[in-house]
């Protein structure tokens, strides 16, 4: 399965990726030796600790190593009067008489509590390609659904602002 990213989602890993195998793991790897020359590896709690963020870190690397290889890069194809990636759009939940703001971005940089929302939650494959005053039925699970109305839509691009996800 390829993830669907794109370029600046990719410049963002690979930036990352450098700084973690650059940067954070010679500091690691130092802090491991100094550690592990307290003694007693059994109860050593700063060599347990240091060998942990040696390994938090492998693990991220391994992860946005992958990430990178396999991904297939995407573009914005909605039109200008069409919900896209990264447009902010303001939503109406009739259900519940609120409007809400969201933008919907790809899933490695999705926040919902900040109104991120993933291209491939139930909410994003619903809003996208809608267009102002379209109403649409977001279907969560066989069991619960809900109406949402676009009510305005603000085209955006990828500025780069929204950060990766942590995993």
């Amino acid at each position: 399965m390829h993830d669907e990213l794109t370029r600046e989602d990719i410049r963002k890993m690979q930036e990352e990726l450098d700084w973690r195998r650059l940067e954070l793991m010679p500091g690691l790897i130092e802090e491991v030796k100094r550690t592990r020359a307290f003694g007693d590896l059994s109860e050593n709690f700063e060599y347990k600790a240091a060998k942990q963020a040696q390994n938090k870190n492998r693990s991220r690397i391994r992860y946005l190593e992958g990430m990178i290889r396999t991904a297939k890069i995407i573009r914005d194809t909605a039109g200008e009067d069409q919900v896209g990636l990264f447009d902010r759009v303001e939503i109406y939940l009739p259900e519940d008489d609120e409007t809400e703001t969201i933008q919907v971005v790809t899933t490695v940089r999705c926040d919902p509590r900040k109104g991120l929302i993933s291209k491939e939650s139930p909410f994003g494959r619903a809003v996208l390609g809608k267009r102002v005053g379209d109403r649409f039925t977001v279907r969560v699970d066989e069991s619960f659904s809900y109406e949402a109305e676009i009510r305005s839509i603000t085209k955006q691009q990828d500025d780069g602002s929204a950060p990766l996800m942590e995993y």
